[in-house]
This record gives structure tokens, sequence and C-alpha cells, in this order.
């Protein structure tokens, strides 16, 4: 732990002698800080998108969950029968916080996005459908499905289960997703930096030579370019991922019921998050310019 806190110290003072091997401006620092920002500036999307798809997949499938429904289609003379019956089955389970039977109005709503508004159902042979809101233990879907065949023959019990599954299924490669973007991400800016560094060690060949002329070691001589391109890709990943968060924060809040769109922000905690991209940025141009560095110097040697 000490062996790595003094590393990370010295990588932030550096040696100002060693530094001048490296140019501190050029097309190679300008295209390490570029690359470095757009890919904070997109990491910052692909977290955002998610930790809204967590939020979304986990609140949907609360909502499911904790709630079903009971469809009754019999005769019409025994429709009152067995509601009457299915309520008071309903009112003896255990894990039920709340049932209640939904008015003609009510279910005429539900019909509307097929019938249209004002459609004559008042001579339709509709079901009954009674509403039904679980407590956090919820209810035994099974044993309240027996109860029902043996008692009201004419009753359905949806507990939403063949929505949740498939929900949670999505959730999860949606994730999956995520972070294969984010590892894209990083190894594209790796890439870049690595690059990078390579074009700066081809451009001042004649300068590490000189060095190792008047007897600097290769270690010297890496620890610079190291130490350069890290921070050239921790600056601009701060950047990037601060220019997205204030991109995240501008766009609307939807609340708890706006759409998949608007919830993309962070919530609570999940800010945290955002500040690993600039460190994990200057982590992966550390190893890239310290492999390109090593492979450069031992191929003059």
């Amino acid at each position: 732990m000490n062996d790595l806190l003094r590393r990370i110290l010295a990588l932030l003072t550096g040696n100002p002698e060693a530094d001048r091997a490296v140019p501190p401006t050029g097309y190679t620092a300008r295209l390490t800080t570029f690359t470095a920002f757009a890919m904070a500036f997109l990491a910052v999307f692909s977290l955002a998108f998610m930790l809204a798809t967590d939020r979304l997949a986990d609140r949907w499938s609360n909502e499911l969950a904790r709630s079903a429904t009971l469809r009754i289609s019999a005769p019409a003379d025994e429709v009152e029968t067995q509601v009457a019956t299915a309520l008071r089955v309903l009112g003896q389970t255990p894990g039920i916080s709340d049932y209640r039977r939904l008015t003609d109005e009510e279910q005429a709503l539900l019909l509307e996005p097929w019938l249209g508004p004002g459609a004559p159902i008042e001579n339709l042979p509709l079901p009954q459908i009674i509403d039904i809101s679980a407590d956090n233990d919820g209810f035994d879907a099974a044993g309240l499905r027996a109860r029902l065949q043996a008692e009201v023959p004419g009753a359905v019990l949806d507990d939403h289960s063949r929505w949740r599954i498939p929900l949670l299924k999505s959730a999860q490669r949606l994730r999956l997703l995520g972070f294969a973007a984010l590892g894209l991400i990083g190894a594209a800016t790796a890439a870049m930096v690595m690059l990078a560094a390579q074009s700066a060690l081809a451009a001042n060949a004649q300068i590490i030579r000189v060095l190792r002329l008047v007897g600097a070691q290769d270690s010297y001589i890496a620890g610079a370019f190291v130490r350069r391109f890290t921070l050239r890709a921790l600056i601009g990943a701060a950047g990037g991922t601060l220019i997205g968060v204030g991109a995240i924060m501008m766009l609307p809040d939807g609340g708890a019921d706006g759409g998949f769109l608007t919830g993309l922000s962070f919530a609570g905690a999940d800010w945290m998050w955002s500040l690993l991209i600039p460190i994990l940025a200057a982590t992966a141009g550390y190893f890239a310019t310290r492999a390109a560095t090593r492979r450069h110097l031992r191929e003059q040697s």
C-alpha cells in the first residue's frame, strides 16, 4: 500500500529534468487529451444509461410483483355470486393487503386504447376485473389459484409473472451491454493513448539516444513519458466527465412517473460512479504508455 502511494505521488510530482524529454505540446498531446475527453463524455452516458435501466427494471419488477388481477368470466346470472365469493376468498388470503372490484367506468378506460373513447360497451359480455395489491411478503399465488378453482370456477388469476421474468432478463442483458460499452470505451482510450505515446517516442528518438549516451536509464526516460501521458489522459477525462455530467443534469426530469429517456440521469449515490471515470482513464493511459515506452526502448537497445 505504501509502495502504491509512493508511486502515485511520484507520478503526480514528476521529475522536471526527465519531463524535458517529452514535448509539452504538439499533436500527440492534443490527441491524447481530446481522446480522453471524448471517451469520458461517452462513458458518462453509458454509465447513466446502465444505471437508469437498473432503476427502471427494479421499479417495474417491484410494482408487478406487488400487484395482480383477478378476471371473472361467468354467465350473467352467476357473476355477482362468483364476485362475492372471490372477494371473500381474497379477504381470507394472507399476504393480500388490498383488493377491490373495478367499476364499469374503470374497465371502460382499460379498453379505451383498443376501442377508442365512448365505445358502447354496456351490452358487451365483459368479464369482471378485481384489482389485488400484495403486502411486502406477497401471497401464495399457486395456493390462491387452487382455492379459486374450487370455489370460483370462472376466475382467472394473473400475478404478472409472465411479464416480470422477461423484464428482468432484458434488464440483465442491457446491464451487460452497458458493461461491454464501458469496456470498449476503456480499450479504445488505451489504444489511442498508446498510439500517441508511440508517435511521441518516435519523434523524440534522437533525444532519447542522447539521454542514453549521457547515462540516463530506461526507467528514467520511461517515467517521464508515462507521467506526461497519464496526466494528459486524467485531465482530458476529467473535462469530459464534467461536461458529460453537466449534459446529463440538463436533461428533463420526468419524476417517478417519467418515461425512460426522462429518467436518464444519476440518482442519489450514483453520482459517485462518475468520479471513477477519470481515474480509470488515467489508469488505462498509465499502462498503455508504459507498455508502449518499454517496447520502444527495448527495440532501440
